[in-house]
């Protein structure tokens, strides 16, 4: 019977692409070798058979494995350790039927040597071992000179440092009607990936709408090859640079989206574009017959497509993409929104757009595009947004940890999105629905899977105490002018002449005088509110008032605060809370002190009916209420004021006294009546000339 190979799995191994090192997720099964890309989740896979060639050697300071595949490619894997070689060997030797030897490399450091091509790769050897190793699908570019060849290589985007440029010295050939540097080109261009225009396209879009990047190109198909002709730049796109094809129906059902990911992307200046967004009418019909034969249709696109495509402009562009890439087309699944399309609108990051829930993951179009696989999401939470409760907030937090808001969500697509995420068991941070329309919209921080039991604690009392500020609170109306009342407007007759009684009298016209001065004053305006206007008086404290009682959670603290304390020595008062919170979740058996609150409660409501009734509690002490009386010395309306004679005649019965505030407020009153009197002589004098002169007219 035959052994089976064993099934082995790497998470954390890498592969050389471009000169750079990728992380990627490597399984090894009897179906053959599969490596995901982490970053873009690109899948490829490589059959035992086509497995020719397999090395176990040193690669930057650890073990590798350089697998040589008969269509000439070379994959090399780093990340291993030296326990791993012998489980490698035995898969290789019972699933691909190949004996792993171990590579070593020269290590002299000369620069002279022999050039070797094998396949696709293109090796330097020095003393009969091979010094280093060139993918020559790395190559972007080939020049020759006299006796020399440059090699330009493709630059990856991620790498801090990498090999742009390699010369070759070729000696000159003693062989006649054979030039080595011409040789030698040929050979590396046969298997460099340079794109050249060479040949007639396959079909030809004219003046395209493109959104990323922005403009109308024209859209030419090469086998190899997609190439975008603007008025001001041009793009060419290696088929095998696609990652995934997605077809998208806009919210508004008369447009399509078709978006190509790329990786890598392609460049305009330092710009980037890891995805090409086409738009496309519904009503766009047209009809592309491909200048290919049946066999070679069979023989080069695996009969993937076909000689007539005739359709929507969206689905003609879409099979051609599809057939010349080998990559599926990915199309909403089963989700349907609120507005009766797979699309939601929602904004991010400040602009304006779509978001698609697809089978896989979820794709934003257009500015700036998104993906996010499934693969790659941690956390999701439904928020609010802002302070209006008319949309809301769908975050996806990702293990990388990036986060990733889409805003401004209308409310009706809460509960399709909810579901659709339930659906396809994504953790959810926040699980409470909204409320029935006409109740408070509320998203709860709390996790579902740890329910914070002391702030929903702190959040009932907060409730209990604002009802009871409502009930007991009562202010008075405001009526200036009235009995009883402490504030005079400055229109009323009783602030005018309460203030010139307690200056000391005068006569008047010093009032006539005063009042046209206040007349040339601009006034300022006033808002009337609608509806009487009511005094806010500021509540003081009332001793005789019972005291709130505690909750279940705050009298199981009193006790255990003094133990935290000396478990956790130095511990603030914050990290008591948080401590004691935790401490409270743990907690499994509540009643005791649950029915030491209810008692508590069952206390204060009967406190509170005696305290109502009577103002004051058995036990206690008498209610005390401050009485604000108005000092003698200002002017108002009410009993508390007293008049100049009063106050002169007290003061000179305590004239004798030792009460100093009192002298001194005496000697100021003498002051002011004295300069009251000055002015009086000085009108008297005005009036007697006003009166002589009138006199001296009528004579």
């Amino acid at each position: 019977m035959k052994e089976e190979a064993p099934l082995l799995e790497y998470n954390e191994v890498t592969i050389e692409s471009r000169g750079l090192m990728i992380p990627v997720k490597l399984k090894l099964s009897d179906q053959g070798i599969a490596f995901r890309n982490v970053r873009t989740g690109k899948l490829e896979t490589l059959q035992c058979n086509e497995v020719d060639v397999v090395n176990w050697q040193r690669i930057a300071g650890e073990y590798g494995i350089r697998i040589f595949a008969s269509n000439g490619n070379l994959y090399r894997f780093g990340g291993f350790k030296d326990s791993d070689q012998s489980k490698i060997e035995k898969y290789f030797k019972l699933a691909c039927e190949k004996t792993m030897t171990e590579k070593e490399f020269s290590v002299k450091g000369w620069n002279y040597g022999n050039a070797k091509f094998e396949g696709g790769v293109l090796s330097f050897e020095v003393s009969h071992a091979p010094a280093f190793e060139i993918p020559i699908n790395n190559v972007s570019s080939c020049v020759t000179g006299k006796n020399e060849v440059t090699l330009e290589f493709h630059q990856h985007d991620d790498a801090a440092v990498s090999l742009t440029e390699m010369r070759f010295y070729i000696p000159p050939s003693e062989l006649a009607g054979e030039d080595p540097v011409d040789s030698f080109q040929q050979r590396v261009m046969g298997r460099a990936s340079i794109i050249t225009a060479t040949g007639d396209a396959l079909a030809i879009f004219r003046q395209v709408q493109c959104l990323t990047p922005r403009g109308r190109y024209d859209m030419k198909m090469y086998p190899s090859f997609i190439q975008l002709h603007g008025k001001t730049f041009d793009f060419k796109i290696p088929t095998n640079t696609v990652l995934r094809l997605f077809l998208l129906p806009h919210l508004d059902g008369r447009q399509h989206f078709f978006v190509v990911s790329l990786d890598p992307p392609i460049k305009q200046g330092q710009t980037r574009y890891p995805y090409l967004i086409l738009l496309f009418a519904n009503d766009e019909t047209d009809h592309v017959e491909l200048p290919l034969t049946e066999e070679e249709l069979k023989e080069k696109h695996d009969g993937r497509l076909e000689k007539e495509i005739s359709g929507p402009m969206y689905e003609v562009i879409s099979r051609i993409y599809k057939g010349l890439c080998n990559r599926k087309i990915v199309t909403p699944g089963n989700f349907i929104g609120h507005s009766g399309t797979p699309a939601i609108s929602c904004s991010y990051k400040a602009a304006a757009g779509y978001l698609y829930p697809l089978e896989r993951g979820f794709i934003y179009v257009h500015k700036p595009p998104v993906h996010i696989r499934f693969d790659e999401i941690s956390v999701i939470n439904f928020a609010r947004s802002g302070s209006t409760t008319r949309s809301f907030d769908f975050e996806i937090e990702c293990k990388n940890g990036t986060m990733n808001t889409f805003s401004s969500i209308e409310k009706g697509e809460y509960h399709k999105l909810f579901d659709y995420v339930t659906a396809k068991k994504l953790r959810i941070k926040n699980r409470n629905k909204m409320d029935a329309v006409g109740k408070k919209d509320t998203f709860s921080d709390s996790d579902a899977d740890e329910p914070d039991h002391y702030m929903n604690r702190v959040r009932a009392e907060a409730e209990e105490r604002e009802d009871d500020d409502d009930e007991e609170s009562e202010d008075s109306d405001f009526n200036p002018g009235e009995e009883g009342s402490d504030v005079a407007e400055e229109y009323d007759t009783n602030a005018s002449s309460s203030s010139e009684d307690s200056e000391g009298g005068g006569s008047g016209a010093e009032a006539t005088k005063k009042h046209k001065e206040r007349e040339r004053k601009p006034k300022k305006a006033k808002t009337v509110p609608e509806g009487p206007r009511r005094k806010k008086n500021k509540k003081e404290k009332d001793e005789n008032r019972p005291k709130r009682p505690q909750s279940a959670y705050f009298l199981w603290l009193n006790e255990m605060r003094e133990t935290i304390k000396k478990k956790n020595p130095g511990i603030s008062i914050t990290e008591i809370s948080k401590k004691a919170g935790q401490m409270w979740k743990e907690v499994k058996d509540k009643t005791e002190w649950e029915e030491k609150a209810v008692e508590a409660k069952a206390r204060y409501e009967e406190a509170m009916k005696e305290y109502k009734a009577t103002g004051s509690v058995s036990g206690g002490s008498k209610n005390k209420t401050a009485v604000k009386t108005p000092s003698p010395t200002k002017g108002g309306s009410g009993s508390g004021f007293k008049s100049k004679e009063y106050i002169e005649e007290e003061s000179s019965s305590s004239e004798d006294s030792d009460d100093k505030p009192l002298k001194k407020l005496k000697s100021s009153k003498n002051e002011k009546s004295s300069k009251g009197k000055k002015k009086k002589a000085s009108t008297d004098e005005e009036e007697e000339e006003s009166e002589m002169s009138l006199d001296d007219e009528s004579d």
